[in-house]
């Protein structure tokens, strides 16, 4: 692993963290929202390792399905974590009065630690 892509992991890795200080808190939409962000940022990790970089999230997203989830190398259910974890941040953060219970935010942090759990298997 690059010191790059272990820079990019530790953000992935506080994001996390403060996912799950948020969610004990009580702050559901805001620790979903930052459960995406740990596997955004993870995403970003893996394409580094093939040497791109994007900063739109739909760019980042895109480029993890077409070159990791439809190539094998990264278990599509992974991607479709990605996806939804980008269209609940989107939600919990720009839709007045959405708001996720416990079990859905609770399960956005599940499926960030299982996404850079792979990510860091990628990136020996």
């Amino acid at each position: 692993m690059t010191s790059e892509e272990a820079e990019i992991l530790a953000e992935a890795d506080a994001s996390l963290k403060a996912a799950r200080v948020l969610l004990n808190e009580g702050f559901e939409d805001y620790a979903a929202s930052r459960a995406y962000y740990a596997m955004f940022y993870a995403a970003q990790a893996l394409l580094s390792r093939d040497g791109l970089a994007f900063s739109r999230h739909s760019a980042v997203i895109a480029a993890v399905g077409e070159r990791f989830a439809r190539t094998g190398r990264l278990d599509p259910r992974l991607h479709k974590y990605l996806v939804k974890g980008f269209e609940t941040r989107n939600a919990a953060d720009y839709i007045p009065g959405s708001s996720l219970s416990f079990e859905e935010a609770d399960e956005q942090l599940r499926n960030a630690a299982e996404f850079i759990d792979a990510a860091r298997l990628l990136l020996p």
